[in-house]
């Protein structure tokens, strides 16, 4: 529209938690006064997956759809269902700014999430009902962070450990094993936290070798379609350390402090299309611990 010089959406914050009050206002600067039924918000989450599959040798494409929220205002002029005898208003020109607050539901929502194959996305959407017109719209999207998990919980407040040993062989000849052991204090972290990995290398064998931590997410996907559904898996490396070269016949004690970069919650039985988990896995040459059970609180 000509005479709507600026429609925008301005939230007070751009990341909420599940309970709170997400407030704002509609900002609309016109230059013409006209007749205006109303001014519609919707405030929506939705969870959307989506890749491609080969069945029967054909490339098709598998989706699905989850709304978590789902919540309309109308925060000026007239409501649907009123009468038709009702006289549409008119918004005379100049600068306007409409409040609207409304409130997250209080449940395990999902963070917000952007990938290939999925997103998780929160928004505040605003339609300007204009007569016999097609109606402006703008949208606003913003973060949610969630769900909460509070990682002074006694059940992740239990140290876990790993030990493995490992003998190199050439032909019949056994080398001396190299012994690797790690620890931590508890298995829930946040963002921005310091995970202290102790670890204890002893290297008996020929050869020199290095600590590597590694900190993978994992991305599970999943479409109900048919008796078994389709589902896809994404990993990605969120950091990646490397301690000094131990040589052979030596035996090194090492404390790491890892600083968890800003990553997405933790996501397991909230939302049926996704799930987002993190795996610790250390090692050295030739020699691998059982991946420590990572779980990342918000």
């Amino acid at each position: 529209m000509d005479y709507i010089k600026e429609l925008d959406i301005r939230l007070d914050k751009e990341h909420y938690y599940a309970g709170e009050v997400l407030s704002g206002r509609v900002i609309m600067h016109t230059t013409e006064n006209f007749k205006l039924k109303s001014i519609r918000l919707l405030l929506r989450g939705k969870a959307h997956v989506e890749w491609k599959v080969f069945v029967s040798g054909d490339k098709r494409t598998v989706k699905d759809d989850q709304v978590y929220i789902d919540e309309r205002a109308v925060i000026w002029g007239e409501r649907a269902g009123e009468g038709l005898d009702v006289t549409v208003p008119v918004l005379v020109r100049g600068q306007h700014q409409f409040p609207f607050r409304f409130n997250i539901p209080e449940t395990n929502l999902p963070c917000s999430f952007e990938s290939r194959a999925c997103y998780i996305r929160y928004f505040v959407k605003v339609t300007i009902d204009i007569p016999y017109a097609s109606p402006p719209q703008g949208i606003k999207y913003f973060t949610i962070i969630g769900p909460h998990i509070d990682c002074m919980d006694e059940q992740y407040l239990k140290p876990v450990s790993g030990q493995d040993k490992k003998v190199k062989c050439c032909l019949c000849c056994a080398k001396g094993p190299v012994t690797l052991s790690c620890s931590l204090d508890r298995t829930a972290f946040c963002c921005g936290e310091t995970l202290k990995l102790k670890s204890i290398i002893d290297n008996q064998g020929e050869e020199a070798v290095k600590l590597k931590v590694r900190l993978l997410q994992y991305c599970e996907f999943f479409v109900e379609r048919g008796v078994l559904g389709v589902t896809k898996e994404v990993q990605h490396l969120v950091l990646e350390y490397k301690g000094e070269t131990v040589v052979p016949n030596e035996r090194q004690d090492t404390c790491a402090n890892l600083r968890i970069p800003t990553v997405p919650t933790t996501t397991m039985g909230v939302c049926r299309l996704a799930q987002i988990y993190y795996t610790l896995v250390v090692s050295a040459v030739h020699v691998s611990v059982a991946p420590l059970c990572l779980l990342h609180g918000s």
